[in-house]
């Protein structure tokens, strides 16, 4: 399953003090002589036949932003539709949650649960470019689709105290660590994947093969 990677950019850093998809997983060659060949072997992909479990530890909230893990296959892979359909609500004046997961090619809704019209404002952290702009009554719904992967700054026009993120990845194997940066991926479909945390200002990666069972890692 093909796509842009995520990147980091200046401003998600500068706000909340971060730019919401392991380490101790690559394994390192015995000694030798000998010149180091690479293998050229191609990585097999994800098998969705069976499903196993990843959990590990990733560095720790920074200025109330939790880390974001994601587990991107190494080559083509297909998966089923999300099960849950991410939400993004508006209540107490507050974007609820603060940062929300998506998939790319899938919807994505925006609600507004209080009392005042809200509008929300999109756009692309990484280009600047604007995803939508909508005003939203109170009780109403807008539905979105992320084309792109990548970071989204969340904005309401009308309360500009109010603001979130949004992280749109192709693969669905991505979640937020707690505050100490604990994290757990379930049903990962075996196969050789890129880890990737995003903590803070920092990126960090890391090539990982997800076997039955369960698979710890740590960053």
């Amino acid at each position: 399953m093909g796509g842009r990677r995520l990147s980091f950019g200046p401003v998600l850093a500068a706000a909340l003090a971060l730019s919401a998809f392991g380490g101790g997983c690559s394994q390192e060659g015995s000694r030798s002589t000998a010149a180091p060949v690479k293998d050229s072997t191609p990585a097999p992909p994800p098998d969705a036949t069976s499903a196993a479990s990843v959990v590990g530890k990733a560095p720790a909230a920074k200025s109330g932003m939790p880390s974001i893990i994601v587990l991107e296959p190494k080559g083509e892979a297909s998966f089923p539709p999300q099960p849950a359909l991410p939400v993004m609500d508006q209540i107490s004046m507050t974007f609820i949650p603060a940062t929300l997961i998506v998939r790319t090619g899938q919807p994505a809704e925006f609600r507004n649960s209080d009392d005042v019209l809200h509008n929300v404002r999109v756009r692309e952290e990484a280009t600047k470019e604007p995803a939508f702009n909508v005003a939203i009554p109170t009780g109403q719904v807008y539905s979105y689709t992320f084309k792109r992967p990548g970071f989204y700054d969340v904005g309401c026009d009308i309360h500009p105290g109010m603001s979130a993120i949004v992280v749109a990845t192709t693969s669905p194997y991505a979640v937020l660590a707690d505050v100490e940066g604990n994290f757990a991926i379930p049903d990962v479909a075996p196969g050789v994947y890129t880890a990737t945390v995003y903590a803070g200002a920092e990126k960090i990666e890391r090539s990982v093969e997800v076997n039955n069972g369960r698979t710890q890692i740590s960053f």
